[in-house]
């Protein structure tokens, strides 16, 4: 099965700023140019998988509008990784204790107090195993952390335990990659 895995338009929100689940929305002129050259490259029929974060269903809710063919499915596993109290902080304000405690336990540790990048990989391979097992193509709209772990699930990484093997490179804003499951 093919599946494109598409990330979010530049999202509106200060640059610094831990944002992850914060619903914050994208830039919407970025958003209608993705989805206006994603939606002709689709085969007919293909389920949209969304995070139901505004900057991502945005997207989706487009994609739809310009191909009605598609189906839409929202999916929280699609999220972006939870930074709990960080949320809405500064990265340079947030006290370095917090970065080396997360560091020395990079998987398992909960920076924020809300979800370890463990648990993102979790929900994330849940999401691809019933994706694997529908057997069909389809579109994820998301966000670099569900594409990150993306990355790590396919190297058969389920759990991670330094943070140096949490890849760096990903689709940029409004950008896609395609897989093969």
């Amino acid at each position: 099965m093919k599946l494109w895995l598409v990330r979010h338009a530049r999202p509106l929100i200060d640059a610094g700023i831990c944002y992850g689940a914060t619903d914050v929305p994208a830039d919407a002129a970025h958003t209608q140019a993705t989805a206006a050259q994603l939606a002709p490259l689709l085969p007919a029929g293909l389920t949209v998988w969304t995070s139901p974060l505004q900057r991502c269903s945005a997207l989706a809710d487009l994609l739809l509008t310009l191909r009605p063919d598609l189906q839409l499915r929202h999916d929280a596993r699609l999220a972006e990784l939870d930074f709990g109290c960080w949320e809405g902080q500064r990265w340079d304000a947030i006290p370095r204790a917090a970065y080396d405690d997360w560091t020395a336990d990079f998987g398992a540790a909960r920076f924020g107090g809300r979800e370890s990048v463990n648990e993102l990989l979790q929900r994330v391979a849940a999401v691809r195993a019933e994706a694997q097992a529908a057997g069909q193509d389809a579109v994820w709209v998301t966000h670099a952390g569900v594409l990150r772990a993306m990355a790590l699930l396919e190297q058969g990484l389920h759990t991670l335990d330094r943070a140096p093997l949490w890849p760096r490179d990903v689709a940029g804003w409004g950008e896609w990659e395609e897989r093969t499951l």
